[in-house]
């Protein structure tokens, strides 16, 4: 899989996709964006990336920090790939729900993503990023 891009809106996540150039891109949310931005705004912002990119081969992982609801309402809504900090038993019954969906449980790993947050180019920051050994 390729090397994470941060994405904090509609517009980085085209950055990515665009730089990705039909390769599989990882993308992933905000530290905790499942409180902040809600599983809602991630479920539309997916909604809205695989409509502009038919095809995309993408992974979008939505961070829910440590809280099991927010994790809970991403699988509800159908988000394929959900991060989690908190205890391990809780992480254990939310995998074992998310598999049963159909989903991924992934833990909150803390690799090295870009922040495309401030970039004049998005698009050749997150090109180069991705072509990084």
């Amino acid at each position: 899989m390729s090397r994470p891009i941060r994405v904090l809106c509609l517009d980085d996540a085209r950055a990515a996709l665009a730089a990705a150039d039909g390769a599989p891109v990882r993308l992933v949310s905000a530290p905790d964006a499942g409180g902040a931005l809600g599983a809602g705004g991630w479920r539309a912002l997916l909604d809205a990336i695989t409509a502009e990119f038919p095809g995309a081969r993408i992974t979008a992982v939505l961070d829910c920090g440590d809280a099991a609801g927010h994790a809970l309402a991403a699988l509800a809504l159908g988000i394929p790939d959900i991060a989690f900090s908190g205890d391990a038993a809780a992480a254990a019954r939310l995998a074992d729900i998310a598999r049963a969906q159909g989903a991924r449980l992934h833990p909150a790993d803390g690799v090295e993503a870009l922040d495309l947050r401030g970039r004049r180019d998005p698009v050749a920051a997150s090109r180069a990023w991705l072509t990084q050994p």
